[in-house]
């Protein structure tokens, strides 16, 4: 039980932490960033701090519940309920501002599945095992319309419940592919993490996006971040000019990437666990030896 509780104190941590370096990260295009609010009015760096710090608890709960479990309707639901109390309690620090519902669905699902055998997993089947569990549906989800179903019944595109469903995959073959890349050429971590919402940006059919500007927006946004990383990404030159370009042109729109900001977080948090895993495996090995 010692071991549950730190490792859950620890998860609960490392999303917090994730969500909180998202919102820090600059300059991100359309989103709220230490430099600005982006294309938001109803939201600050601040906001998204107190936001984040919020869901500490809600985290922690998840990955108690979810210890020594395998993706099953219960579990699906009992997660349900601790989202929809993390839920009120963003609310509650912000005032009534959805700041990080989607990261919580996200968050929550891979904070679960790291959970399920303390950490053993490889980063691949946490992805996976995260996914088996977001295919269960929650009998008890209220049935009230969203934003995301409204942009998913008008487009035909997943939104986060696919992105879930299969398993994040924007986030294994985009987010954490592009890091790891950009850190090979040596780059600061800004901008290896930049380097990876503009690959999000690329791919991703972003809801929130369709939601503010529609397929036109979407498509011209996904245009947009592909030219910078065929001019060799933010840290270029040119890769740098496109991306104060992409941000002025979001801000004009009043068009949010939401949806990447939300696997950026994902991402970031996936690589914490991997970054953890390998210092454990060197521990062992150093104590083999």
């Amino acid at each position: 039980m010692k071991d549950l509780q730190a490792y859950s104190f620890k998860l609960g941590k490392l999303a917090v932490q994730s969500l909180i370096e998202e919102a820090e990260l600059a300059p991100k295009p359309g989103l709220v960033d230490k430099n600005s609010s982006g294309s938001h009015t109803d939201m600050s760096l601040k906001t998204m701090i107190k936001s984040a710090k919020a869901l500490e608890t809600t985290f922690r709960e998840i990955a108690e519940i979810s210890f020594n479990q395998i993706p099953s309707q219960e579990l699906r639901e009992e997660i349900a309920v601790i989202g929809r109390r993390g839920e009120q309690a963003m609310f509650k620090a912000t005032g009534g501002v959805n700041t990080h519902k989607g990261a919580i669905w996200a968050l929550g699902l891979l904070v679960s599945s790291a959970a399920m055998d303390l950490g053993k997993s490889a980063i691949e089947e946490v992805a996976v095992y995260a996914g088996r569990l977001a295919l269960f549906t929650d009998r008890n989800l209220p049935a009230v319309k969203t934003n995301g179903s409204c942009v998913k019944a008008r487009f035909g595109v997943d939104g986060a419940k696919g992105e879930a469903e299969q398993g994040f995959p924007h986030v294994r073959h985009y987010g954490l592919p592009i890091l790891y890349e950009s850190r090979k050429r040596c780059m600061n971590e800004n901008l290896c993490r930049l380097n990876v919402l503009i690959a999000l940006m690329a791919e991703l059919n972003d809801t929130c996006i369709l939601h503010r500007g529609g397929a036109e927006a979407l498509e011209s946004t996904k245009e947009h971040a592909k030219e910078i990383l065929k001019a060799g990404g933010v840290s270029t030159s040119r890769g740098w000019q496109l991306l104060e370009q992409l941000d002025q042109s979001l801000c004009r729109q009043k068009v949010s990437p939401g949806g990447s900001a939300d696997l950026l977080a994902a991402t970031i948090f996936m690589d914490y666990l991997d970054q953890n895993a390998k210092s454990e495996f060197k521990r062992h090995e150093a104590l083999l030896i």
